[in-house]
């Protein structure tokens, strides 16, 4: 999901108008310790949720990692990591992570994980250069999960029922919040799918953002399947990727492009889209080394 700071404006970031104005949005809770209560029991449920549907084991997550490991994200190549040097090891240079993107398959293989079974973990990390406004901090609290899978799994059916267990840890954990705490949910019961191909075809001429918000709007949850790579013009089909993560390139049976795709659901306080997570299957070396040439 695109950022909404604008340099240029004295108000950027701020969430839109008629958030702002008088009756645009009121709190569910006023009690802040309830509302403590209420953030702890949604992860813990969430992260239950999601072990139990796609099979993963929850590992802790390092607050640093060395520079010279490698393992940090580079994201766009471009911004800075919040760093140390440690008093009694002089030279040895630390980073808090931006995300776990690399680390995870790592360890994978450190924890000798079977093909089928996966990895979560409750992630803290800090990002100095973003650009701050209403959906973005410098401070990052997510879910990071990594999944071994078999090669023969690398098709655009296995993501779908993928994202359909994900789908699922989101609804029912929203249904446990309601029961609990009488918050009133906006998910609906199952996800829809759309891909960056069709809706290019179908509106060419609206931003990546606008279609998204016109994807939610409808639909209210949303798989955008096919982020990252160029259209034949020359411009990003759909928000950038890395190439040395996730599938963007694979041919998928309906003729589009990517076995990778971003989670949205409609935002009715600020009325737009609202990126969840952002996911995929990963690249294979052909797959990489065709995503590098790009």
């Amino acid at each position: 999901m695109a950022c909404t700071f604008d340099r240029t404006d004295p108000l950027g970031g701020l969430p839109p108008k008629h958030v702002l104005e008088d009756g645009g949005y009121s709190p569910v809770f006023t009690d802040k310790l309830k509302l403590e209560e209420a953030l702890q029991f949604c992860k813990t449920t969430l992260e239950d949720n999601l072990k139990a549907n796609i099979n993963l084991v929850r590992v802790s997550a390092p607050l640093f990692v060395t520079r010279a490991s490698g393992f940090n994200d580079n994201l766009n190549g471009t911004e800075r990591p919040a760093t140390f040097e440690p008093r009694d090891f002089p030279g040895t240079h630390l980073e808090v992570p931006f995300s776990l993107a690399k680390w995870k398959r790592w360890a994978l293989h450190y924890y000798n994980v079977e093909a089928g079974k996966g990895l979560v973990t409750d992630f803290r990390g800090l990002r100095c250069d973003d650009d701050v406004d209403y959906t973005h901090s410098l401070y990052v609290d997510q879910f990071d999960w990594e999944k071994h899978i078999d090669p023969k799994d690398r098709n655009v059916e296995y993501l779908k029922e993928t994202v359909k267990g994900i789908y699922k840890a989101f609804y029912d954990t929203e249904q446990a919040m309601k029961e609990k705490f009488g918050i009133e949910p906006v998910l609906p019961e199952e996800v829809h799918f759309a891909t960056s191909d069709d809706m290019i075809k179908e509106f060419p001429h609206a931003t990546p953002k606008e279609r998204e918000n016109i994807l939610c709007k409808k639909h209210k949850a949303v798989f955008f399947i096919g982020i990252g790579g160029m259209k034949e013009d020359g411009q990003l089909r759909h928000d950038g990727r890395a190439p040395d993560y996730d599938d963007w390139i694979t041919e998928r049976p309906d003729g589009g492009f990517g076995l990778n795709g971003d989670f949205l659901v409609w935002n009715p306080v600020l009325q737009q889209s609202f990126e969840l997570s952002s996911m995929g299957i990963r690249v294979n070396p052909e797959a990489l080394l065709k995503q590098l040439d790009l």
